[in-house]
């Protein structure tokens, strides 16, 4: 008989493909970490040293925080800041509640309606209702220029929905019919039960709903009509397409002139983007686990 042969996969890689990874990754690790080093360093150059690179720079000379210090003066970037988090923190609370308390409806047989609702959550993957429908609904119930009209329309995502469901269905049965034996309801179940075994779960979707309240612009663009009330990732998209647009001299420091302004720009580029970048590293060992839940059966 033929010996088996393993799996190419398996085989211990020669040197020359393990250098070839290597330079691979770094290269991969460049691309990535260049473009970001350069909004960083152009955030804190002045306009001599902007000059002199054509606009973009590596590593500053005489490095700068005064567009920092311009962006964050208490003016229009600043409240749009506070605006941002506002949202991003009460829309992800209340996402993971309502998607919560959908899944593991839908993950426990014999529930109420359970069948047309699941059929609903699938058919929200397939089809969307469309802009002009969704501006219609919130203009009816009375949500322009409204907060609310950032957070309600996007309250709860199909796929999220799904994933949570899977990983509550994978919870052992004898768990819920020991509590239920105790004489546990379904909402001290569900609390006392399965949150404190759905930690994994509850990160990445919570994550998920995070980045896209944080980073959703287009919404706020449609909705918000009064500039006080802009997202900062709106801001920072109007600030880039015209600066004048927001009234820059609300960004002056103490009457003192303005630092160029793609380093404005690059500074509200990295105010934007650092709240995500600091969050991510607590959630990442849950990361893995959370996304591939369901997936295999044990």
């Amino acid at each position: 008989m033929k010996a088996a042969t393993r799996p190419i996969w398996m085989d211990k890689p020669s040197p020359l493909t393990t250098a070839l990874k290597c330079v691979t990754l770094i290269i991969v690790c460049l691309l990535v970490l260049i473009p970001f080093l350069a909004v960083i360093s152009t955030s804190l150059a002045d306009q001599k040293a902007l000059t002199e690179a054509g606009g973009f720079l590596l590593f500053p000379k005489d490095p700068s925080f005064d567009s920092y210090k311009a962006v964050l003066a208490g003016g229009v970037v600043t409240r749009a800041l506070f605006v941002s988090v506002a949202i991003t923190v009460v829309g992800t609370f209340l996402s993971l509640a309502a998607t919560t308390g959908l899944a593991y409806s839908l993950s426990r047989p014999g529930s109420l309606l359970h069948r047309p609702i699941l059929f609903v959550v699938l058919g929200s993957l397939l089809f969307g209702a469309g802009l002009i429908p969704n501006y219609l609904v919130v203009k009816s119930l009375g949500l322009l220029d409204s907060y609310w009209s950032l957070i309600l329309p996007v309250l709860i995502n199909g796929f999220n929905v799904i994933v949570m469901r899977a990983f509550f269905m994978e919870l052992p049965e004898e768990l819920f019919e020991s509590a239920r034996i105790d004489g546990a309801s379904e909402f001290h179940v569900l609390t006392r039960i399965v949150l404190p075994l759905s930690k994994a779960v509850m990160a990445v979707i919570g994550l998920f709903y995070a980045v896209g309240y944080w980073n959703n612009f287009f919404q706020a663009l449609i909705y918000i009509n009064t500039p006080e009330k802009w997202p900062l990732q709106l801001v920072l998209r109007t600030f880039v397409v015209n600066q004048a647009a927001l009234g820059t001299d609300q960004l002056a420091v103490g009457g003192e002139a303005l630092p160029p302004q793609q380093s404005i720009q690059m500074a509200i580029l990295v105010i934007s983007i650092v709240p995500i970048l600091l969050v991510y590293p607590f959630l990442q060992r849950h990361f893995a686990k959370g996304v591939l839940v369901g997936a295999v059966k044990g």
